[in-house]
């Protein structure tokens, strides 16, 4: 199926590392011009480079700690200077730390919602107006399945994703009328360089060993296994092309079927 990307103009945030890079070299092999950020230069840059020699396109590394409203305004502002247009919007950065409510301190809840909604919020307010202009824009949001079932152990995240997943409804009725749709793309466990961090942290707090954290995922999943990088950005690339602009103001879970409630089940074992 030919997407009909080539010339499209992309912004990919949180872009350096996991789902963030795959989307970006997902979009680049359909011939999209894409910019991308995240706080650490060095890796940040090499993959723009690395990006960039595989695909030949253009792929313009902007750094940016979206926690900082002049960050977000800087690389909105210099993405859209680059690349003469944004015809669509990943948000993707950030995640958001889980555990059990008496171990989540106050910085944990702010660091979640700084940078997994208000980073997104953020974009989304320098980017509407540009895509306004253009008379048409595409934005993805990806955020993830936490927000639409319910856990003990991820409910930092649970609350930003649902924070997100209500934003990006509402502003498809608003901005409808000129021509911007959104969609909301919510992925279950995603086998990325944090997973390690995150199976250490259930370990932790479930008090079970790593090889009992590292099985409970994908024993919720009736695939067995959790999703790959490339799965969710084949899904994004999609979903940012023309073909699906009409797929507007809803949700796609990402997630092989995911049991909401057997995760939450077997950790109370």
């Amino acid at each position: 199926m030919d997407l009909a990307m080539t010339g499209k103009k992309a912004i990919v945030t949180g872009a350096s590392e996991g789902i963030g890079k795959a989307i970006t070299r997902a979009f680049a092999h359909e011939g999209v011009d894409v910019a991308i950020c995240a706080r650490r230069p060095g890796p940040l840059e090499a993959t723009a480079a690395e990006i960039a020699k595989e695909t030949g396109r253009k792929i313009i590394a902007i750094p940016a700690d979206l926690t900082k409203p002049a960050d977000a305004e800087n690389f909105i502002k210099k993405a859209h200077a680059a690349l003469g247009r944004i015809d669509i919007l990943v948000n993707n950065a950030g995640s958001s730390p889980g555990g059990v409510l008496e171990r989540l301190s106050e910085n944990d809840w702010a660091r979640s919602l700084q940078l997994k909604f208000m980073g997104y919020v953020r974009c989304m307010k320098h980017v509407l107006p540009i895509m306004q202009k253009q008379k048409k824009g595409r934005v993805v949001n990806l955020i993830g399945n936490d927000g639409v079932k319910y856990s003990y152990w991820e409910i930092a995240p649970g609350a930003a994703n649902a924070a997100g997943q209500n934003l990006t409804l509402s502003l498809a009725s608003q901005y409808g009328k000129d021509n911007i749709s959104f969609v909301a793309v919510n992925p279950g466990p995603v086998r990325t360089e944090r997973w390690t961090g995150l199976v250490n942290a259930m370990s932790r707090d479930m008090k079970i060993s790593f090889e009992e954290a590292d099985k409970l995922a994908p024993a919720s999943i009736p695939l067995g296994r959790i999703a790959e990088s490339e799965e969710v950005a084949n899904l994004v690339t999609y979903l940012a092309s023309d073909l699906a602009f009409f797929v507007n103001g809803t949700m796609i879970e990402i997630d092989g079927g995911q049991d909401k409630v057997l995760m939450d089940r077997m950790r109370d074992r």
